[in-house]
């Protein structure tokens, strides 16, 4: 029997579902933003099975001795690779990593530095700052001599 007035859980019921669609838009939104990267993903992993099972399927197989030997710039190996790295390959592989780096945190920076202001400008200056430092001790050190 209706007395007029609404229930509590009426009340309860009609806030939980405009919530509810509330979020379910929200969450619907984000989505629908990732579908084209969700796609793209699909897209280049579908490729890339097909072109290898094509490739396995329908390629020659027509394996010698010569094909099966291991290619030196067209020359005969002389001997097989023993002794250790010099340590130069180290620290030149370390520094490109170090200043490809760099480059992934000073990009986003040069695309927005007009809105960061002073504040953006001294903190992109510390960073370089302290790379630079450890550059110059690099070059110091004599890791960028090749010898």
């Amino acid at each position: 029997m209706y007395s007029g007035r609404p229930r509590a859980d009426d009340i309860w019921r009609k806030a939980t579902t405009a919530n509810n669609d509330v979020y379910c838009r929200r969450v619907m939104q984000v989505m629908n933003e990732y579908i084209g990267i969700a796609v793209s993903f699909v897209l280049a992993g579908g490729i890339t099975a097909l072109m290898v099972l094509l490739s396995s399927t329908l390629g020659k197989k027509n394996p010698t001795p010569v094909k099966l030997a291991p290619f030196e710039c067209g020359k005969e190996p002389f001997s097989l690779p023993v002794g250790r790295f010099a340590i130069k390959f180290y620290l030149i592989g370390i520094l490109f990593i170090l200043f490809d780096v760099e480059l992934v945190f000073l990009y986003p920076w040069a695309v927005v530095y007009h809105a960061l202001g002073l504040s953006g400008l001294i903190d992109i200056g510390v960073f370089l700052g302290i790379l630079m430092v450890g550059f110059v001790y690099a070059w110091d050190n004599g890791a960028l001599n090749w010898r």
